[in-house]
């Protein structure tokens, strides 16, 4: 099975996409990680998401989660206790750290805890500047004539 892609028929013509060349990669690395915890990635409308990450065991000061450019980081940690002793601990109560890669002005709205469920909603919120335009065509004069009644 291949294992690497050659990326170069794409530099051809397109411009600034050398990211998606590294996040290709990462994602292939991941493969082999742990899969702890299980997650769901939702889509409930064209620009909102949701992320379900499965935390039984865990508590809100137990989670950190960590929005920055273009990458949401989600971190747990339990408390080192002296507590009974285990005869049999099904529940995992590992340490974990998930990283899900986010595309540009996906932003986080909200992180809660419900049901043993950490639930992340995001959204896209595209710039009024970045969303695409009308562009009124003048009719009738070239350039030059709307340079000269200009100066």
């Amino acid at each position: 099975m291949r294992t690497t892609f050659d990326f170069a028929p794409l530099w051809r013509s397109t411009i600034g996409f050398d990211h998606l060349a590294d996040l290709v990669d990462s994602t292939m690395r991941q493969a082999t990680e742990d899969h702890y915890p299980p997650y769901n990635i939702e889509r409930s409308c064209e620009d909102h998401y949701r992320i379900s990450l499965a935390v039984a065991g865990f508590g809100a000061d137990d989670i950190t989660v960590t929005a920055e450019q273009n990458a949401l980081t989600i971190e747990g940690r339990k408390p080192e206790k002296a507590a009974g002793e285990y005869l049999y601990q099904g529940i995992a109560a590992r340490p974990f750290r998930r990283v899900f890669n986010l595309a540009d002005y996906v932003q986080v709205k909200e992180a809660a805890f419900r049901d043993g469920l950490l639930i992340i909603d995001l959204v896209r919120e595209v710039p009024e500047a970045m969303k695409p335009r009308r562009i009124q065509v003048a009719g009738g004069a070239s350039p030059s004539q709307i340079e000269q009644k200009a100066a």
